[in-house]
């Protein structure tokens, strides 16, 4: 795909439709469409007024903002504005610039499109045999419209190009509107049953159509020869070319690119292209693909419509051949036929049972029942919901057992320290946690400036001595270490750090 300079520019006329006054904007446009469909395309700014204010919406508007509106119109291209001195007599009337304005090319098209997007839902789409038929007949004239003057070979060109871009546009739309969210909500309703009948019948004349033209018009396309429509293709471009057009810039080699790529299309589109399949073959398939969405669709509806109509009287006749069984072991019988599987599955395995008779029956043994999980990775057991169970009797508890556990580590540890000082060189042997939390109170200190810390019950020491030389041997019960002989003054009240 070549990215052209005007791709990649922005669309000023349409612009209109998307603005602040847009209320304002689109009345104008649509005023001066009307009228240039009723071939009159000049408008004075006094006549654009006076039709607006016959609308009760702009009954407060003013020739201020009819000036307003017309001059930004015209600055985005929309309107072509001329000045108009037929009937200037003074040098001040001239210079106040009364202005004639008329639809620009750009904008026409624009409001053309609008119009049809406004009517899309109510116009709608369908699928045209005779488009069909006519592509058949315009392209078995081939041969004969390549030696017919410019005029008339140039009209057949047209006819041919509309019927198929038609054929086209049309069946995308519908086709589009067939497979939407509302027409498969549609179908799974009692009413489109009343419809389906109609539906289906014209998709079948489609598709009876498609067959019988797209094999003529594909067998039209294998004998029509290259150079024959090389030279069709001159011609039109030629004719083109000779069309009178102002301020219009035509580039040849644009033209002729523009109908080869439309002849092309055609032939892909009935005959495919380097063995690919063609897209009539794919449209074929589409619509058949519909056809059995529908019929599906509607059998469904028709089971789901006659399911427990009769049910009534199958239960009374069942009810009436249980009545007549002569006892509980025939009725089993009859259970096992009414109710039962054609060809019932047989568990062999060791089930535990409360007897060893052979005579003893299935009906008078208590099930076992045997739990089948799928066979998934994804699988896990449901988890039972319970309600929430009051624990705060226990919490409280456990509460009271930590803080005595608690109370009695702190006066153990405190019966090691005599007289605020706790000498490691003169500890006994010591368990692993008090050990422990002495080397935790001593790494404290150490790591700041002035070797002061505080206990977890906010009690405050210091280290006595740091840069001592000496060493002892502190013993515990799973070994022994070897540590400076650091001792720790415990003091007697709070003091900041």
């Amino acid at each position: 795909m070549e990215i052209q300079e005007k791709m990649r520019k922005p669309m000023l006329e349409a612009k209109y439709l998307n603005v602040e006054n847009t209320d304002r904007y689109r009345p104008i446009i649509r005023l001066f469409y009307l009228k240039y469909e009723k071939l009159k395309y000049w408008l004075y700014q006094e006549e654009v007024f006076e039709e607006l204010k016959e609308d009760p919406y702009f009954a407060d508007y003013t020739m201020e903002q009819c000036q307003q509106d017309l001059t930004a119109l015209a600055s985005w291209g929309n309107l072509v504005t001329i000045q108009d001195t037929r009937k200037v007599t003074t040098i001040e009337e001239f210079k106040n610039k009364k202005f004639r304005y008329q639809l620009s090319e750009t904008a026409v098209e624009i409001e053309r499109m609008v119009i049809r997007i406004e009517n899309l839902f109510i116009e709608g789409s369908s699928l045209e045999p005779t488009l069909l038929e006519r592509i058949r007949i315009n392209l078995g004239k081939l041969e004969e419209m390549s030696v017919k003057e410019d005029e008339k070979l140039h009209a057949w060109w047209n006819d041919l190009n509309n019927d198929f871009i038609r054929l086209n546009q049309n069946y995308q739309d519908y086709m589009r509107e067939l497979n939407s969210v509302k027409a498969e909500e549609m179908m799974k309703t009692r009413e489109f049953l009343l419809f389906k009948d109609r539906l289906m019948e014209y998709l079948r004349s489609f598709v009876k159509s498609l067959q019988v033209n797209v094999a003529a018009i594909e067998q039209e396309l294998r004998k029509v020869q290259e150079e024959t429509v090389k030279d069709i293709l001159k011609k039109v471009t030629a004719y083109e070319l000779s069309i009178p057009r102002m301020d219009v810039e035509i580039d040849e080699q644009m033209i002729y690119e523009k109908m080869s790529g439309r002849w092309e299309s055609m032939v892909e589109w009935f005959a495919g292209k380097d063995g690919q399949e063609s897209e009539a073959g794919k449209v074929f398939d589409t619509t058949n693909e519909i056809i059995r969405k529908i019929t599906r669709y509607a059998t469904r509806i028709s089971e789901m419509s006659n399911q427990g109509s009769n049910r009534r009287e199958e239960y009374k006749k069942v009810a009436q051949m249980f009545a007549k069984c002569r006892d509980l072991s025939e009725a089993h019988r009859l259970a096992a036929v009414v109710f039962g599987v054609e060809k019932p599955l047989h568990l062999k395995g060791e089930m535990p049972r409360e007897t060893d008779s052979i005579n003893s029956g299935v009906y008078e043994e208590n099930p076992h029942v045997v739990t089948v999980t799928p066979r998934v990775r994804t699988y896990r057991e449901k988890a039972k919901r319970s309600g929430i169970i009051d624990r705060s009797e226990e919490k409280e508890a456990m509460r009271k057992a930590e803080i005595q556990r608690l109370e009695k580590e702190r006066k153990l540890l405190r019966s090691y320290i005599k007289n605020g000082r706790l000498e490691f060189a003169n500890l006994p042997v010591i368990e692993p946690y008090v050990r422990d939390m002495f080397l935790l109170w001593m790494s404290k200190a150490l790591e700041k400036k002035n070797h002061r810390a505080k206990t977890e019950d906010g009690q405050i020491y210091y280290i006595e001595q740091t840069d001592t030389k000496e060493y002892c041997t502190l013993k515990c019960t799973d070994g022994e270490f070897q540590m400076p002989c650091y001792t720790m003054v415990f003091e007697e009240r709070e003091q900041e750090i």
